[in-house]
């Protein structure tokens, strides 16, 4: 550490050569210099790699790309608009860096190059990394143009992205040809960036819905995953300075993508071997801690889970919003235990700390205390009702568009607003099952088993109100549908089945949770899937996927439904939808 402790001090004072005078930071220069700062970053010293890239990002194209990544990924933690307006300012310089360093090219050979969709076989090794430099910057803009709450906003962040996908790919044709240029010692960072950048777009455009997939490749992109996980892969193992990035665009596959967005059929195994380097080299880094921990949590181990992420925590204090992803962890860990003082300890943090979506947790907190004795929240001088009325006003609009869990949360509540309010019936299992966590908490029989207790309970409270709401028919289905969750994940299938059944045959009675047939439908595809019946499956499927719309969370039911045809291979493309589930 005392080498880049020396060479951090060298850089913010200007070190200089023989001559005394400030030396021209060249391509390898900067790559080590970038590599020294990536390691203080990992090493939870995020002001000490900013002080190193910040002298020279106005004349190395990677002191640029790396200070603004540090600002860009701060800013999408905080949600603070000061945080996104200084990455932004520094996304734009980095820009301009990247554009003085990129070839000149002249209106005759544009045209040339455009027609023939070929980059120029000029190119210097230094301007290679120029494009592919500009092409990530680009991509971190088009983020963060996101978060500008406009349908302009969301237009120039398309576009934006857009350029950036053609770029990476002019770079990889480029990277096809430099046969000249493979021995440098340079170049290996050249094609791990191109790895990670064409693996990234693959990978993530793999996963959108059909119809969507179909416009996307009407305007050029294109979506394989297994081509995305192979060029991660590549990426991840080059040795590289972007190889960090491939193993954290994985880890995120792996980790949340497949949990949220699929089947939850993510490889542990590959994570644990991806991280494993990560963990020797950096024990105490949070960034590596909290990844740890999150394996941990998948894996049903929560009590490791817990103590990684206090570690994570307690591992640096500059950076709170890292304290604040660990919250959320935490806060799951001990609801999968259904220790709800404890989860409600972290929904409370969220609250009190993070702007990133206060609809979502003050929702998350009502819930809690919901399935908390009501002496117990009176002591904690808490009151449900009013956390519940207060959803609504906290909503976000990203891009123009109300964020999905939000307005799902703001749906729900709305029964607090009545004259007379009605309780949900279990609020925190059901967000619970949006999060997927069923099949997480899957993984301990034991503690499904408590869960099936608590719903027995809440089937039975539902079964004995002497006067019914009109709520009452979705709770009661809400309440069998989770049921029917942990029945399958205890393989109890045919109790599961019973319990699905019985919610899709009351679709016509259910008055305002229409999003609990279609999920109930995909969720008996599954469990048929799981007994070997693969052509019921599919038209299960594709019967929630194209008969119901108009729903809660449609978009994420959609994208499990892509996934989990995508694991039934061909079958999927033969079994034409019905509007009859069983």
């Amino acid at each position: 550490m005392e080498t880049k402790d020396n060479l951090l001090q060298q850089s913010i004072l200007g070190f200089s050569n023989e001559n005394g005078r400030s030396p021209v930071m060249d391509l390898e220069l900067a790559l080590k210099n970038s590599t020294i700062a990536l390691d203080l970053f990992l090493n939870n010293r995020f002001s000490d790699a900013l002080a190193l890239l910040a002298p020279w990002r106005s004349q190395s194209i990677y002191h640029a790309v790396g200070h603004s990544s540090i600002l860009a990924m701060q800013a999408g933690m905080t949600f603070e608009p000061k945080d996104i307006a200084a990455a932004m300012t520094s996304l734009r310089e980095s820009l301009e860096t990247c554009q003085r360093f990129r070839k000149k090219t002249g209106i005759v050979e544009t045209l040339t190059n455009l027609w023939y969709q070929q980059p120029a076989d000029s190119l210097t090794e230094e301007e290679m990394h120029a494009e592919l430099c500009y092409a990530e910057v680009l991509l971190m803009k088009a983020v963060l143009t996101f978060l500008d709450e406009s349908i302009m906003g969301f237009i120039k962040g398309g576009m934006t992205i857009r350029n950036s996908y053609l770029i990476y790919k002019e770079c990889q044709a480029m990277m096809q040809k430099a046969e000249n240029l493979q021995k440098l010692s340079t170049h290996i960072h050249f094609r791990g960036g191109v790895n990670m950048g064409i693996g990234t777009f693959n990978l993530i455009l793999s996963l959108l819905p059909s119809r969507v997939l179909r416009l996307m490749e009407f305007l050029g992109f294109s979506g394989d995953r297994d081509l995305g996980l192979s060029e991660l892969r590549q990426g991840a193992t080059s040795n590289s300075l972007r190889s960090i990035l491939s193993t954290m665009t994985l880890l995120m596959f792996h980790l949340y993508i497949t949990v949220i967005l699929g089947t939850g059929e993510g490889s542990l195994t590959e994570a644990e071997a991806l991280l494993e380097p990560y963990k020797q080299k950096f024990p105490n880094g949070a960034i590596i801690l909290f990844y740890s921990a999150r394996i941990a949590l998948l894996k049903g181990n929560f009590t490791f889970a817990q103590k990684t992420f206090l570690a994570c925590i307690a591992a640096q204090a500059e950076w709170r919003q890292i304290h604040h992803l660990c919250y959320w962890e935490l806060m799951w860990a001990y609801s999968f235990e259904q220790n709800w003082r404890e989860a409600y300890r972290y929904a409370d943090l969220l609250c009190k700390e993070s702007r990133w979506s206060q609809a979502t947790y003050i929702f998350q907190k009502a819930a809690v205390l919901s399935m908390l004795p009501e002496e117990e929240v009176n002591k904690l001088g808490e009151n449900v009702a009013e956390l519940f009325r207060q959803v609504e006003g906290l909503r976000l609009r990203l891009a123009g568009k109300s964020v999905p869990t939000e307005k799902f949360a703001a749906k729900k509540a709305q029964r607090y607003f009545l004259n007379n309010p009605v309780k949900l019936a279990v609020p925190a299992l059901e967000m619970m099952y949006v999060w997927n966590g069923f099949s997480v908490v899957g993984k301990r029989p034991e503690l499904t088993e408590s869960i099936l207790t608590t719903l027995a309970k809440a089937e039975e409270q539902l079964r004995r109100d002497p006067d019914p709401s009109d709520y009452h028919m979705d709770d009661q289905c809400v309440v069998k549908m989770l049921k029917g969750l942990c029945l399958k994940e205890l393989g109890r299938l045919t109790q599961a089945e019973l319990c699905f059944n019985h919610v899709i045959s009351s679709e016509n009675k259910i008055k305002h949770d229409k999003y609990v047939v279609p999920f109930t439908m995909y969720e008996l595809g599954m469990l048929q899937k799981q007994k070997g019946d693969i052509n019921q499956a599919i038209a299960l499927l594709q019967n929630a996927k194209m008969n119901y719309k108009d729903y809660s969370m449609e978009s994420r039911l959609h994208f499990r439904i892509h996934a989990a045809l995508n694991t039934m291979g061909s079958f999927a493309a033969k079994i034409p939808p019905s509007r009859t589930p069983a």
